[in-house]
């Protein structure tokens, strides 16, 4: 089975007539629409007809991003393509001159005083309404027009191109480690797929190796850390915003008291959730806590091994388990190429979803080990790519959703495959799965936690200057220290959690910690639901993904029933997560 994917229905290659014509049309759209804005927002009059007009001239404005979407998913998985990335640079360029209209139409709807009775009476205005009421909410942290023009300009000479840096630093890295005794030179996703192995001395070796890789980077990482959360700083303040957490709160429709809730929610459960850990180092025979290296170790006399095809197979049947439009959603995508799963050099690590709403498609980056939680993995990123789906009829403007809920549908498709597997394994079997689940409730909940913690302390410290190696290193294992308590070895933590975690480098998404954790409780009482009403869920379901772009995250609890603003719920969720923690170490007893 072909475990790379097909960008044909997005270009051939740089070459191919299509993307050269699309990338003309691109720099000549952002021109017209500049020279459009202009002329237009010089005056409040007909203001109905104006918004509506660059509306629709917004979504139907797709060559820029296709072209874009492809640089992107080229670099991803060759980061030495020179091609790819000068492209992707131009592009750049043109999205700063986009920010010229954006924000021209962002002040007009600011000036607009009777914007209700506009979208009352302008059918386009009324489908964007809740965009149109976010845009004039969030007028006050506008900057002028040079401003913002200039802004997004200087970021691609300034976080973009670290983050550029850092990726390619990190998937070109290559590591020497001893795997059964053969001296091999691997990628670092390679060498990170090893701490599944059932080999703890190859486990042991990996990190070991991975951690000593890290210093050949680490100083040109840690430059490019500093850049890029020092820009969120400077950002942040100019804005007017109260921190950069003010700034992602609002960003991602989130009230600080939502964020409160699950936080609070989270400390008071971390006692019972680090039992795991500690269950697990008794398992693998360690006198202590659980060292690093063993943290996704395998348990269990099954060696429950899955190559690609037997995990697309695993992961199409439990789909078609809950509906058969997920089914056949995912199986067309496996019959289309729609995702990279092949571990090789130049390589980015981890894995990601790219939906490309302009085509109705999406694309699945990952690194595949033959592992349950490869199969976990790519039901994740298929969730992903589902929710895109269920926005396939939205406009382009009410398709984006916002960090937290975009980890529902994924976490939603993960609590599928493992509900699925559960009820036809043997008591073997459930344990290694048990094992699985309970791990990654560990990882979304504690080490998601740590990360938190991490990236709090980093800006706090950050605004009295740059942080030199030790000093993040520092904050990294007291983050982790303090998240993992007594469940972790604290002589074998990951000082270096900062530069494999792609996430910390992408100035626009400031703390992509805390939404995994929403999303998977969130998922937990959106499952919990469905397994009440079963096949009478799914519309409703299909439903609040196609909203969540145009809605708060609040709004979207209520729409299934949830209160997200209360404690109450995120500690059933935490008690339902918790239960699989109990479950495992009830069997392994």
């Amino acid at each position: 089975m072909d475990m790379r994917w097909n960008l044909d229905d997005l270009y051939t290659s740089f070459e191919s007539a299509e993307f050269l014509a699309d990338f003309e049309t691109a720099k000549k759209k952002v021109a017209d629409a500049t020279a459009w804005a202009v002329e237009n927002f010089a005056s409040l009059d007909n203001a109905g007809e104006k918004l509506t007009a660059f509306i629709n001239r917004s979504n139907t404005s797709i060559e820029g991003s296709k072209v874009f979407i492809y640089c992107m998913l080229v670099t991803s998985v060759d980061e030495s393509n020179v091609t790819a990335k000068k492209y992707m640079d131009l592009m750049r360029g043109l999205q700063a001159e986009m920010a010229k209209p954006r924000v021209m139409f962002e002040a007009f709807v600011g000036k607009v005083d009777d914007l209700a009775g506009l979208v009352a009476t302008h059918p386009v205005l009324k489908e964007h309404e809740y965009i149109l009421n976010e845009i004039k909410s969030k007028n006050a942290y506008l900057l002028s027009e040079k401003e913002e023009v200039l802004y997004a300009k200087m970021k691609n000479t300034g976080s973009s191109a670290w983050n550029q840096m850092k990726e390619e630093l990190a998937a070109t890295l290559q590591i020497d480690v001893v795997v059964e005794g053969e001296q091999k030179t691997l990628p670092l996703t390679a060498v990170r797929n090893l701490a599944y192995e059932a080999s703890q001395e190859t486990r042991k070796a990996a990190y070991f190796a991975e951690i000593d890789a890290y210093k050949k980077i680490e100083r040109a990482v840690a430059g490019a850390l500093n850049a890029v959360k020092g820009e969120a700083l400077t950002n942040a303040a100019m804005r007017g915003y109260d921190s950069v957490l003010d700034m992602t709160l609002i960003n991602s429709r989130m009230d600080k008291g939502t964020l409160d809730a699950l936080i609070s929610s989270v400390e008071e459960y971390l006692p019972k959730l680090r039992k795991f850990f500690k269950k697990k180092a008794e398992i693998l025979g360690h006198k202590g806590a659980l060292p690093w290296y063993d943290l996704f170790a395998p348990v269990g006399k099954v060696d429950m091994k899955f190559t690609y095809e037997e995990g697309w197979k695993f992961m199409l049947d439990q789909f078609y388990t809950f509906s058969k439009e997920l089914g056949d959603f995912s199986k067309n995508a496996l019959e289309q190429k729609w995702t990279d799963a092949e571990v090789r050099p130049g390589k980015r690590g981890g894995a990601f979803c790219m939906n490309i709403h302009p085509i109705g498609q999406s694309r699945v980056m990952m690194n595949y080990g033959d592992t349950l939680n490869d199969i976990g993995t790519l039901a994740h990123e298929y969730g992903h790519a589902y929710h895109g789906y269920c926005l396939k009829d939205v406009s382009w403007m009410n398709s984006s959703y916002t960090m937290p809920i975009a980890e529902t549908a994924s976490n939603f498709c993960e609590n599928i495959i493992f509900d699925a597997v559960m009820k036809t394994a043997s008591d073997e079997e459930k344990f290694i799965i048990l094992e699985q689940l309970a791990s990654d409730v560990a990882q979304v909940v504690i080490d998601i936690y740590s990360r938190y913690l991490f990236e709090t302390r980093f800006f706090e410290a950050r605004k009295k200057g740059s942080l030199s190696v030790n000093e993040i290193c520092e904050l990294m294992l007291g983050a982790q220290k303090d998240a993992y308590g007594d469940g972790i070895c604290h002589d074998h933590l990951h000082q270096y959690m900062w530069i494999c975690k792609p996430h910390y480098y992408y100035v626009d998404r400031n703390f992509y910690n805390f939404p995994y954790t929403y999303g998977m409780m969130f998922s937990q009482g959106l499952y919990a639901q469905y397994l009440a009403e079963g096949d009478s869920f799914i519309p409703k379901y299909d439903k609040l993904l196609a909203a969540t772009g145009s809605a708060s995250l609040e709004a979207i609890g209520d729409m299934a029933g949830i209160d997200v603003r209360t404690k109450d719920f995120w500690m059933k969720s935490l008690e339902s997560l918790a239960g699989r923690i109990d479950e495992f170490c009830n069997m392994a007893k």
